[in-house]
């Protein structure tokens, strides 16, 4: 009988995203090495059931040995910013791309069984239909959304060229418990509350009216997981995880509850909703949370 542990690598893993990802992975009986620089995730953030190496994925040399035996590779790290990406298109684009193929390449010649790449819904930009099905041809609006959208290329790339299993999925707007307000992902939920609790009027950009599909961390984390594990991907798959329905930030705002200010609009998606389709179909995953749901609860944790 085979006793020895099965061994997950999170890139990220001490972010937000990343951080539930590990804390799913050592709940399912994984030894998890933890890959971060902690540019943006916090070491406390990281189950101390999993080991964290402070490295940059760039450095491929350093992280080749730490995915020796793993079988699952999860690729978080990013610098995540839109606006940042803009300001700064060379630094972001080193550690979106050059990051992804770093841990592609250290991956293959680890002779992991797979990697799933965390992509973005941003890779979509301003598309004349909705939902957003993974069949319509990338615009990306940002450095950001492009460098997402390489590092899926790359991830395909790598499963025809080299036969290193990959599949990536298409985050749209995630939030839950240990979002950073200050931070990138579902950066409108985590300042509204971050506002609310400073007494501070909610500032919507433009009319509002843009729409998001708001997703919760419990839902993506099941996506991921399930994208690692089934059988029917692992060819350079793109796939939605997304809830598959769309709210305006005005409706947002009210559902928090409290005063708001409109500010100046900046460059961004009008509308976003995700066509699940393809995520049901090859994962066998479909998202449970309500947005209803997943605000009462971080209302909670913000004491707002």
């Amino acid at each position: 009988m085979n006793t020895q542990k099965k061994k997950a690598v999170v890139t990220g893993g001490a972010g937000f995203v990343g951080s539930h990802v590990t804390d799913a992975l050592i709940a399912q009986g994984f030894e998890v090495a933890v890959i971060d620089n902690l540019s943006g995730g916090k070491a406390e953030n990281v189950n101390p059931k999993a080991v964290l190496h402070e490295l940059d994925v760039r450095d491929y040399e350093k992280i080749l040995p730490i995915m020796e035996g793993a079988q699952y590779v999860f690729h978080l790290a990013a610098l995540p910013r839109v606006q940042y990406s803009i300001d700064y298109p060379e630094e972001t684009n080193s550690v979106n791309v050059g990051g992804t193929l770093s841990v592609l390449r250290a991956a293959h010649a680890a002779k992991v069984s797979r990697v799933v790449y965390a992509a973005s819904s941003s890779a979509y930009g301003n598309q004349e239909k909705l939902p957003l099905s993974e069949d319509m041809l990338a615009d990306p609006l940002s450095p950001y959304g492009l460098q997402k959208y390489v590092g899926e290329l790359y991830a395909k790339v790598f499963a025809t060229v080299y036969g290193l299993q990959t599949v990536s999925v298409r985050f749209f707007n995630v939030y839950g418990p240990r979002l950073d307000p200050d931070g990138a992902y579902a950066l409108v939920i985590g300042k509204f509350l971050k506002q609310r609790k400073e007494g501070k009027l909610m500032t919507i950009t433009g009319d509002g009216e843009q729409t998001r599909d708001f997703t919760h961390i419990t839902d993506i984390v099941n996506g991921m997981i399930a994208a690692a594990t089934s059988p029917k991907v692992g060819k350079g798959e793109v796939i939605n995880l997304g809830r598959g329905k769309q709210v305006s930030v005005n409706e947002l705002a009210k559902l928090i509850g409290g005063p708001v200010e409109y500010i100046p609009p900046r460059i961004e998606p009008k509308r976003t909703e995700a066509d699940i389709r393809k995520a049901k179909e090859l994962l066998g995953w479909e998202p449970k949370i309500g947005l209803e749901e997943g605000v009462a609860e971080l209302k909670k944790i913000f004491g707002v």
